[in-house]
């Protein structure tokens, strides 16, 4: 099969099963109809054979609500949290159109048809139920199918740099997204390397166009962001292969970190960045959740954060909790709570980058650290307003001196509260990883919050307590 069938098949199998758990969950809306006598008890409700057609109403409204949703296009890395959003609002748009549509086409007719308000509610909820968990199976078969080379795109990488490297070990790091990486593409004829992490520095920029034909690329990502407007326009031009998709890696400090819409005047096209800051309503939402999600879980976790206190004093002399001075909002200084797992003359020489093995945690310290339990009291700092459950991760001063001076739009992070967790840390970037990489996702996350971005992210996290590889 080609490249082009399989992709065909990944998508009408998808199709097929949005229609198989959706007609299982319509089936078992009306079972539990005549069993359950909630919201009342069934009457008149005829045989499954004669709601055929409203079946096929609610099965092709879905399936029309869902292409209109772009639920028939996710990109590569979509995910699975913002898919199950998407889903909940298209399944509940085409149960309340397939209700509609029963009366509009049945009502006063020899097929006069009515959809039960009860088997409707069961339906809606099964469909988000059934159709999520079918599209997670589905997408997890094409990943391993990918994983293993089935349908995947050859891709050649332009830019052998700091930001090529970066989106080489992403990649390879993701077999799912359906990549073979054939080689990398320099600038500079005379670059030092021959390969990068195992993948070959196929030549420069002037022999791409032979480069993609000998190769037979799929798609080309232009990874050189300190390239000149003509020069990329120049490299684009020499991917001239029709079939061949061209993306462009941009400058992730200029662009990347904010919200960018096309706007025009006069029909010139502009970018339109917005710079937003939490403000009205939201800071009181994203201060609700924090009241509550803090309170909850301070009480819900008190019996574990005793245990953990009555360990961590029996193993080490010195205080139970470690009180460090952080930076949070507009930069103001708090003290953040933390189990201690060090031990307690761990900074006697001054402050130090905790990093892999670090010789200066407790045996205790270390389990704290990789289950990320040792961070549970800063809960007691969001319930008292100096911390979010979502934000930015906060640094000491003196590293915030250091890398305000060296990171551009590091200070920005400051722009809103420090959390407990973060969209840098649900993507990797803690402990002893790239603060310039960081401070990019932490800026995105300013100025696109959402309440759902901040479930997501929480969820994200519970996701990654037991296999975060950055803890230590």
């Amino acid at each position: 099969m080609t490249k082009r069938q399989i992709r065909a098949y990944f998508g009408i199998t998808l199709v097929l099963s949005d229609v198989i758990y959706s007609t299982l969950a319509f089936a078992l809306a009306y079972l539990m109809r005549l069993s359950l006598a909630v919201p009342d008890p069934a009457v008149n409700v005829a045989p499954l054979n004669e709601y055929f057609v409203l079946l096929l109403v609610f099965v092709g409204a879905m399936i029309v609500v869902f292409f209109l949703a772009r639920l028939y296009h996710l990109p590569r890395a979509a995910s699975r949290i913002d898919e199950f959003y998407t889903i909940f609002g298209a399944v509940s748009i085409s149960a309340m159109m397939s209700v509609a549509l029963s009366v509009l086409l049945f009502k006063n007719t020899t097929l006069e048809l009515n959809f039960p308000r009860g088997m409707a509610i069961y339906a809606w909820l099964l469909a988000i139920v059934f159709v999520t968990l079918g599209r997670w199976l589905h997408h997890w078969v094409q990943a391993r199918m990918q994983a293993r080379g089935v349908g995947r795109d050859r891709l050649l990488i332009v830019g052998a740099g700091e930001t090529g490297q970066m989106l080489l070990q992403k990649i390879k790091g993701s077999p799912q997204l359906g990549y073979e990486v054939i080689g990398l593409v320099t600038r500079n004829p005379e670059f030092a390397l021959s390969e990068v992490f195992g993948t070959v520095i196929l030549g420069c920029t002037d022999e791409l166009p032979r480069l993609i034909d000998d190769h037979q690329i799929d798609e080309v990502i232009i990874a050189l962001p300190e390239a000149t407007h003509n020069e990329i326009l120049d490299l684009i031009g020499k991917c001239g292969r029709a079939s061949l998709s061209v993306k462009v890696f941009p400058d992730v400090f200029q662009i990347i970190a904010s919200q960018v819409t096309i706007d025009d005047i006069g029909g010139l096209p502009l970018l339109s960045m917005r710079d937003v800051r939490l403000h009205g309503w939201r800071v009181t939402v994203k201060r609700g959740m924090d009241l509550v999600g803090s309170a909850a879980l301070l009480v819900l976790l008190s019996p574990i954060m005793m245990f953990v206190a009555f360990l961590v004093k029996l193993e080490s002399p010195g205080p139970v909790f470690y009180m460090q001075e952080r930076m949070g909002l507009d930069a103001r200084p708090f003290k953040m709570i933390k189990f201690r797992s060090m031990r307690n003359d761990a900074e006697s020489n001054g402050p130090g980058w905790t990093k892999a093995g670090d010789p200066r945690r407790t045996r205790v310290g270390k389990i704290l650290r990789r289950l990320n339990v040792d961070e549970l009291p800063q809960l007691i700092n969001v319930l008292i307003g100096e911390m979010s459950l979502v934000g930015p991760r906060p640094e000491r001063p003196v590293y915030v001196e250091q890398f305000k001076k060296s990171v551009p739009r590091y200070m920005e992070r400051h722009k809103e509260k420090a959390g407990l967790t973060g969209w840098a840390q649900v993507n990797g970037l803690r402990g002893d990883t790239s603060i310039a990489e960081r401070t990019k996702y932490d800026v995105w996350y300013i100025e696109n919050w959402s309440f759902l971005l901040d479930m997501k992210i929480l969820i994200r996290t519970l996701l990654r307590v037991f296999n975060d590889r950055n803890a230590y």
